[in-house]
C-alpha cells in the first residue's frame, strides 16, 4: 500500500503498511467515511506527527493515547491543538507544568509544532477517532502500527528521552530498550490524575538535562 508520510518514515514503516492489518485500517476508515461518520484529525494530519519530526532528527517521544474528539481539535499531534482553540484540560495542566518547572510564559496559542520541529515526537498511540466517541478506533489496529513505531526507534536510535504519561503510556514501557534509553514517568495530565504526580514531575527541565549530558541541543519550550 503506497502511504503518503514523510519519507524516513515510508522507509522505516514500509514493511507494515503492506501489512493485511494496515489495509484493514485503512479499510475501516473507508467504510465509516461511506456511513457518514466524521473523523478526527482530517485525513491530511493523520500522519502530522511524523511530518513535522523526521525518524532523524527524533529526540524525545511524548506518547499520547488517541486524538481529541471535538471539532477542530485533532490535528495529528498528542495533546496539541490548532491555533486560536481553547486549551483542553489535559494541556491546561501541561502548560501550568512547564511554567512551573521551567519558567516559560502560559503560551497563548496550543499548537506544540514547535516542540515537533525541535525533534519532540508528539505521537498518539491511537491515530483517528470518531468525532465525539473517545478510543472510538481502539481496536482497528493503530496500535499494532504505533508499538512498531515504538520498537523501531528503540532498537535503531539511543538516548531518546520518552516522556510516558499515565498508566496507558506507561504500559508501552516494554517496547522500549531502557538499557539505550530514558524512560520519564509520571501521572497523566489530566485534571482526575495531575494532582497524583504529574504536577512536580519537572519533565521538561529533566528532558533537557539528559539531552545536554549526551552532547545534544535542549529543546526550547517557549510557545507563541
Amino acid at each position: 500500500m503506497d502511504v503518503k508520510i514523510e519519507p524516513s518514515w515510508k522507509a522505516l514503516l514500509d514493511d507494515e503498511f503492506q501489512q493485511p492489518y494496515f489495509a484493514q485500517i485503512v479499510s475501516h476508515l473507508k467504510t465509516e467515511k461511506q456511513m457518514g461518520k466524521t473523523i478526527y484529525p482530517p485525513g491530511r494530519f493523520i500522519f502530522n506527527a511524523f511530518e513535522q519530526t523526521p525518524f532523524d532528527r527524533v529526540k524525545v517521544v511524548l506518547l499520547g493515547q488517541d486524538p481529541y474528539h471535538g471539532p477542530g481539535q485533532a490535528h495529528g499531534l498528542c495533546f496539541s491543538v490548532p491555533d486560536g482553540v481553547a486549551f483542553p484540560p489535559s494541556l491546561v495542566n501541561i502548560f501550568q507544568e512547564l511554567h512551573d518547572d521551567v519558567g516559560v510564559p502560559v503560551p497563548r496559542s496550543g499548537d506544540l509544532t514547535p516542540w515537533a520541529r525541535q525533534g519532540v515526537l508528539l505521537l498518539n498511540a491511537i491515530l483517528t477517532v470518531r468525532a465525539g466517541e473517545p478510543a472510538s478506533h481502539s481496536k482497528i489496529g493503530w496500535e499494532r502500527f504505533t508499538d512498531a513505531v515504538i520498537r523501531r526507534i528503540s532498537e535503531q536510535k539511543t538516548g531518546v528521552v520518552f516522556l510516558l504519561w499515565g498508566r496507558f503510556a506507561q504500559s508501552k514501557e516494554a517496547l522500549i530498550d531502557t538499557r539505550r534509553h530514558h524512560v520519564l514517568k509520571a501521572a497523566h495530565p489530566s485534571p482526575y490524575s495531575a494532582e497524583r504526580g504529574f504536577f512536580g514531575c519537572r519533565h521538561f527541565s529533566r528532558t533537557n538535562a539528559i539531552l545536554m549530558q549526551q552532547k545534544q541541543s535542549p529543546i526550547d519550550w517557549r510557545l507563541p
